[in-house]
């Protein structure tokens, strides 16, 4: 193998194994896959040491992704829990799965999931810096963060958030703005503090050519993270979020420089009327790069609902460019999601996401609805069900009210217009008081 990363290979004009999955998921010839990857439009994050690894595209004209957050936290340490979320999320299709695990020893439930998943995997080093080097914020040096980021790549993991865009130029237009919820990214305030409480620079940012280095070896995909992400919507738009945008449009290139591939993360918290702007802006300044977005939501008065909030501010964000949406689950703001939240929120972020394709023309995204509307009109539960997102809540519903007339649902009987329509069309009477 004379290349290190997929985008070494796909500027060198080589198709990769990867790359011919992709193509074949997208219904796209290998060719183009290639051509995107190359410019940098398209990653496929593929960690050399994630052996299950189904390989995903990201990016311009392919499907819109979906990521699901999980992971170990002080207050709840219930690993076979975490992997119930795992399963569930497999069992959904979700392309990629970030292990946001904070609390003790994380490598063994990150080596297990890099072991089975056949989803992309994705990391927080900062998330993990403490607990991995067991020492307090303060004493960390620039040299351990660095450390904690091979760990990541070593194990397997395709992806890792980088917060390398909060430097000390965005961070004095952060103190300038004076936000409403100050910074609300884990990864991006503790960077913030150690930077504070050091007086120094960003290690990522500082030493970023050193953790290109290090991603490059294994093929781990960069996702720059955005730590002055809006977290209201008072704060969107505002000059820290643009401020580190700026920044990582620069560190974008640099990554493409060294052949180590690009995601963008984005907001966050929006008001509507400007997530089509923010789309744009992102891909101008940060050179058409895959973004990466939570949510957006778009109010923040729904806790306990903003899977809902989330699923319309990722919808439009998709339909606008965003190529990769983070699920949000009703329990966001509140606690750690349960396994029912996790399934909640898979669902509204594909609804999202599918909803945003078919409005992006992406090939072959409407041919599942024109089934199921033909399903609808031919009154065919069973592949009705089929069809759906949550095939079982589908039929939990359809079930608990059971109609008389298999050929209606309780809620329109035999006055079903399905029914009613198809019964005229075929040459019949409607009769609704002799029929029995």
């Amino acid at each position: 193998m004379n290349y290190k990363t997929q985008m070494e290979a796909a500027k060198k004009g080589i198709i990769t194994k990867e790359m011919e999955v992709v193509a074949e998921k997208e219904g796209a010839s290998a060719e183009i896959i290639r051509e995107k990857t190359a410019a940098g439009c398209v990653c496929i994050p593929a960690n050399i040491n994630h052996k299950s690894l189904s390989a995903e595209g990201i990016g311009q004209g392919l499907r819109t992704k979906i990521n699901v957050n999980l992971g170990i936290s002080g207050d709840c340490q219930n690993y076979e829990m975490e992997m119930q979320k795992v399963k569930m999320a497999l069992d959904f299709g979700c392309e990629a799965i970030m292990d946001l695990s904070n609390y003790g020893k994380t490598n063994t439930f990150r080596s297990e999931l890099v072991k089975m998943s056949p989803a992309m995997i994705g990391t927080v080093p900062m998330y993990d810096a403490i607990g991995y080097l067991e020492k307090d914020l303060l004493d960390i040096t620039a040299e351990d963060f660095l450390r904690v980021v091979e760990a990541h790549a070593k194990e397997g993991v395709d992806f890792q958030t980088i917060h390398a865009g909060i430097n000390r130029r965005a961070v004095e237009a952060f103190k300038r703005q004076g936000r409403l919820t100050n910074i609300v990214s884990r990864g991006g305030s503790l960077l913030f503090a150690w930077m504070e409480m050091t007086g120094n620079e960003n290690p990522f940012y500082e030493y970023y050519d050193d953790v290109l280095e290090i991603l490059r070896e294994y093929d781990v995909t960069i996702s720059l993270g955005d730590a002055l992400r809006p977290g209201s919507i008072h704060d969107s738009t505002d000059a820290g979020q643009i401020s580190e945008l700026i920044e990582l449009g620069d560190l974008t290139k640099r990554a493409w420089e060294k052949d180590v591939q690009v995601m963008v993360e984005g907001p966050g918290h929006m008001a509507l009327n400007e997530i089509a702007a923010n789309m744009a802006l992102q891909k101008r300044i940060c050179h058409n790069a895959p973004f990466y977005v939570l949510g957006p939501l778009v109010t923040d008065i729904a806790p306990g609902y903003d899977h809902i909030t989330s699923a319309i501010g990722g919808a439009v964000a998709a339909a606008n460019g965003a190529d990769f949406l983070c699920y949000v689950t009703p329990a966001e703001h509140l606690r750690l999601p349960d396994a029912d939240d996790v399934r909640e929120g898979i669902v509204a972020s594909k609804i999202a996401a599918h909803a945003a394709d078919i409005a992006k023309g992406i090939a072959g995204a409407r041919e599942i609805d024109d089934k199921m509307s033909d399903a609808r009109r031919r009154v065919d539960w069973e592949e009705m069900f089929s069809y759906a997102i949550d095939s079982e809540k589908a039929r939990q519903y359809f079930e608990s009210t059971p109609p008389k007339d298999r050929h209606t649902c309780s809620m329109c009987g035999k006055m079903c217009a399905m029914r009613t329509t198809n019964k005229i069309l075929a040459g019949e009477k409607v009769e609704f008081c002799t029929e029995k």
